[in-house]
């Protein structure tokens, strides 16, 4: 079978459905992109991963991996293999001592761990041709994905913000891709309702 090489391009909120974000994936060295909606909890944690940040304690995918390590376990590649009714479905090709195995992954936890173990994500031409977008767009033109650096200012006034005020700018750190932040002012939120 055929694969084809994805790699993350970013992260942006969904526009079809609230509280979900759209997980940009983009074909290596082509112009297709692949758009798969993904829970917050999994934005999050690829947010985290693409940005280089640690939380104070490890998140699932974080203990997945040191999970795996421990017992000299290798994530070797995510496979998008099938889209149906409109949900994708990857599997994890794993190896241990020369034994591979095929482990089946929501896409948005696979590709959560691709990042982590720097293992490449790969998808049929079936599914590419069938979902993907394409962009008219030469690659040199598009523009870079800026680095998001979290806003530390931002962080230590939340507890001086109106709860209207928190509710704004937990808008405007999802808006501008800050997810880190986000979670902070989210926490923040709870914290007061309560």
């Amino acid at each position: 079978m055929s694969k084809i090489k994805l790699e993350i391009l970013g992260l942006s909120n969904s526009q079809s459905q609230s509280g979900a974000y759209a997980l940009i994936l983009s074909e290596t060295g082509g112009n297709r992109r692949l758009p798969i909606i993904i829970g917050a909890f999994e934005a999050q944690s690829i947010a985290l991963e693409l940005e280089g940040l640690r939380p104070p304690r490890p998140l699932t995918h974080d203990l997945f991996r040191m999970f795996a390590d421990a017992f000299d376990i290798h994530l070797k590649e995510v496979f998008i293999y099938k889209l149906e009714e409109g949900v994708f479905y990857s599997m994890l090709i794993c190896s241990q001592h020369n034994i591979s195995v095929e482990i089946d992954a929501r896409t948005s936890d696979a590709v959560a761990l691709a990042l982590r173990f720097k293992c490449p994500i790969y998808t049929s031409p079936e599914i590419l041709d069938k979902s993907g977008i394409i962009l008219d767009v030469e690659p040199e033109q598009a523009a870079p994905v800026k680095e998001k650096k979290p806003n530390l200012k931002a962080k230590n006034k939340l507890n001086q913000k109106s709860l209207e005020e928190l509710n704004q700018l937990l808008e405007e750190a999802i808006s501008n891709e800050d997810y880190e932040l986000a979670s902070d002012i989210n926490e923040e939120i709870k914290k007061r309702n309560k």
